[in-house]
């Protein structure tokens, strides 16, 4: 949910194919999803510091100690229109906001005789969410999309998301502070987009307005149709430090620092901390962009809410213990940091180029099929590593496509994991593609094997790295 001038373009519609293409790779969920779930205890390791589960009574308001009620169209003296060009009026009438009586938060736009849009947007009273130094922050929330699509949906933008406290109460140093934006959606498509918005408008190392993007469908059921879980984790115990995003505990989406300027970093990350938000806003930038129209549409539904069954905020470790540093050089590191492909020991039919993607440095490729690269000695430790993701390009030719695997100690043993790649647009147009893999633990030698039923190349690849 960016908080840009009006009329700054949002995001491009390559982002919906993109966000399709991602999701084929990876393995369903179940497609059981209760409409309220207790909050889950923190994982071991991790401590809650804030946690809300809208168990109010049905009508009332959520928690005021908890929770800021914002109104009308923007901030007093901020930009109209909350910065996107969203036509709703925000309230604090339970029509609009409320609890309902079975552990959910309701947040339902809708429009009267008039045409007039009202809609609700709350933000936490903390504005101190932050890792503790050399620990990780983890925000959460169990969210169901408004169960609308088509031309019913569009002009809907439902968002979980954080910004920067020092944002609260100057409403002009956006998006230096820092945005991140863990749940956002449009117009009923089955995708959730994770964003990070940093540095300067437009342009900057967060190319905005779009900032740093990734998408994907929904594992198992549609976005609308079900609750789903959407986290993202700021993790300080690994060099470089990393922002990642993940829905029902599948990664999507990454962005460390060597992405951006240390001054960019250092603007988003040294200051007190974060506050999160939920809304659902009604026409504006984003929507337009994504629907190739102005919206709301002619066709858009009034009345279909926003579920919230929890949000939670945790933490993890700190105390000045040391991060585990990156596989920067042939042999070494974390299988949980970001690994520089052209960091490898040994390759074959592989080439390092320097590469325009955010951070600079080198790439690897084009790779075809037979090619593969050797990292020694990445750690998985004793946690269980079970996705993977890197960040690839292709030019190849219409046609022409491959896998990209993983294997462990031998190029030529089982792959543990893949993923396909064709055409991103270009050798240096970037995308960061996600797969499962099965479990993974102790000390390896990774191979990226490349493997494609056509002779010319087909995939570069940037970096890559293992969650659990």
């Amino acid at each position: 949910m960016s908080v840009t001038s009006p009329h700054v373009n949002r995001r491009s519609r390559w982002k919906i194919a993109l966000g399709s293409a991602i999701g084929a790779a990876l393995i369903t969920v179940p497609l059981t999803f209760p409409a309220s779930a207790a909050v889950p205890p923190p994982p071991a390791g991790w401590t809650t510091v804030f946690t809300d589960d809208f168990t109010g009574a049905a009508g009332s308001l959520p928690s005021s100690a908890n929770w800021i009620i914002d109104t009308g169209h923007g901030y007093p003296g901020g930009p109209g229109n909350w910065g996107t060009g969203e036509i709703q009026n925000y309230t604090a009438n339970p029509a609009n906001l409320a609890q309902d009586g079975s552990g959910n938060l309701r947040i339902t736009p809708l429009r009267d005789g008039a045409g007039n849009w009202t809609s609700a947007r709350i933000e936490t009273q903390r504005t101190n969410f932050k890792p503790p130094s050399g620990g990780a922050l983890r925000i959460e929330g169990r969210i169901q999309m408004p169960n609308v699509t088509g031309a019913a949906a569009l002009g809907y933008w439902p968002a979980f998301w954080a910004l920067g406290s020092p944002y609260r109460g100057n409403y002009w140093n956006w998006p230096a502070v820092g945005e991140f934006d863990i749940m956002e959606n449009v117009n009923g498509i089955d995708t959730v987009w994770g964003v990070l918005h940093c540095g300067v408008n437009p342009g900057g190392p967060c190319h905005e307005t779009d900032g740093l993007v990734g998408s994907r469908t929904c594992p198992g059921a549609s976005c609308q149709s079900a609750f789903h879980t959407y986290t993202f984790e700021w993790d300080t115990s690994v060099v470089p430090n990393v922002f990642r995003w993940f829905v029902d505990g599948q990664q999507f989406h990454s962005v460390d620092q060597n992405q951006v300027d240390a001054t960019t970093w250092a603007n988003m990350t040294n200051h007190a901390g974060y506050f999160v938000l939920l809304n659902v806003a009604i026409g504006g930038a984003f929507p337009n962009n994504n629907s190739g129209t102005v919206t709301p549409g002619p066709g858009i539904v009034p009345g279909h809410p926003m579920l919230v069954d929890y949000v939670t905020v945790l933490t993890r470790g700190g105390g000045g213990t040391t991060p585990t540093p990156t596989t920067s050089d042939p042999g070494g590191g974390s299988a949980y940091s970001t690994i520089q492909a052209e960091s490898y020991s040994q390759a074959t039919g592989l080439a390092k180029q320097a590469t325009s993607d955010s951070g600079g440095g080198q790439n690897i490729g084009p790779a075809g099929n037979g090619d593969w690269a050797r990292y020694q000695g990445v750690d998985f430790g004793t946690q269980t590593a079970r996705q993977f993701q890197a960040r690839v390009a292709s030019g190849a030719a219409s046609g022409v496509s491959g896998l990209v695997e993983v294997r462990l100690d031998s190029p030529t043993s089982a792959p543990v994991g893949s993923f396909a790649v064709a055409d991103t647009g270009g050798w240096q147009s970037w995308r960061t593609v996600p797969a499962n893999i099965n479990g993974i633990t102790g000390k390896h030698d990774v191979y990226l094997t490349f493997a494609s039923g056509q002779p010319a190349d087909f995939v570069s690849v940037n970096w890559f790295t293992f969650t659990p």
